[in-house]
């Protein structure tokens, strides 16, 4: 039994090309977990839902968000604003889902100052020369790309001592395995079972 039915809120971080979206997607057939939504200004691409792929937002409904402390985190790229709604996330968790969010370093910590309660993964693979086989082999990118990409891997390196776990994505199975238990372990904490401590405690 639980401190209540509340779920947790995971964040998940990790380089490009640490295997982020095969995890998360892995995890997702899961039903006790929801993935979290963004809120963006940008237009819907074919085939993209309202609700499903993102909360389509004008910069005017963005904005005001922003004012009203309504994102967990908000970042400008390319020219359009992202970021992660906290209404669509605190009621994932009240109906007890354990909510999966993949974000880069920075927005992680600024989630981690507004929602102390969240959890940070940070997702690697088992050395940079591994990464760089994994980002080479996805066949997307040219030379220069990748070399930017290990580049920026290198300066994220530094940010993974502010999470709380860090995953070695080495053989997926086992790297599934490794994030649920985590999972688990979170919703046995102490912390999260006062609840049901003090009911011990009545009876």
């Amino acid at each position: 039994m639980q401190n209540s039915h509340k779920g947790i809120l995971i964040v998940i971080s990790g380089f490009s090309g640490s295997g982020k979206g095969t995890v998360i997607h892995e995890l997702m057939k899961n039903p006790r977990y929801a993935l979290s939504i963004s809120a963006t200004t940008r237009k819907p691409r074919v085939g993209e839902e309202e609700g499903v792929h993102y909360f389509f937002k004008s910069k005017q409904e963005f904005q005001s968000m922003i004012e009203h402390k309504e994102l967990l985190e908000w970042a400008i790229f390319c020219d359009n604003y992202y970021g992660t709604p906290r209404q669509y996330v605190e009621e994932q968790l009240f109906n007890g889902k354990d909510v999966i969010l993949e974000i880069e370093v920075q927005g992680a910590l600024q989630i981690k100052e507004i929602f102390p309660e969240c959890v940070l993964v940070f997702l690697t693979p088992p050395s940079f020369d591994i990464l760089r086989q994994r980002l080479e082999q996805r066949k997307t990118e040219n030379a220069s790309i990748i070399e930017k990409r290990l580049y920026r891997a290198k300066e994220e390196l530094e940010f993974m001592y502010d999470y709380d776990y860090i995953v070695i994505n080495d053989i997926l199975s086992e790297t599934i395995i490794n994030v649920k238990n985590i999972i688990q372990a979170e919703h046995c904490k102490t912390a999260r079972n006062q609840i049901f401590i003090e009911k011990l405690k009545g009876e």
